[in-house]
């Protein structure tokens, strides 16, 4: 009985040291949330390519907790304020910060 119970313990306080693992930080993600941003990212570059006024090639997306980072060259500041523009439209995004330069 005494070992049961200690199996028991020790069983339940290994599950909690496992689950604690896979929980997210501030600094890293979780699985979960590491799929999220990576549909987000793809549904904003897929925006983006739609958008024909936009360089889209000439801009890199990065996606962490869902807040998107724009960032790479276009030739007017319009074409960066639309490629974050678009990117706010897209699902998901909570914030965007646009650190396209003009060129």
């Amino acid at each position: 009985m005494k070992v049961s119970k200690l199996k028991t313990g020790l069983l339940a306080a290994a599950a909690t040291i496992f689950l604690s693992a896979c929980a997210p930080t501030k600094t890293q993600e979780g699985t979960g949330g590491y799929i999220d941003d990576s549909v987000i990212t793809a549904k904003v570059k897929t925006a983006l390519l739609e958008n024909k006024g936009i360089p889209s090639t000439q801009v890199n997306v990065d996606t962490f907790k869902g807040r998107v980072q724009l960032s790479g060259f276009v030739s007017t500041p319009e074409q960066a304020q639309q490629a974050a523009y678009t990117a706010k439209t897209v699902n998901g995004v909570i914030s965007v910060d646009n650190d396209i330069k003009i060129r």
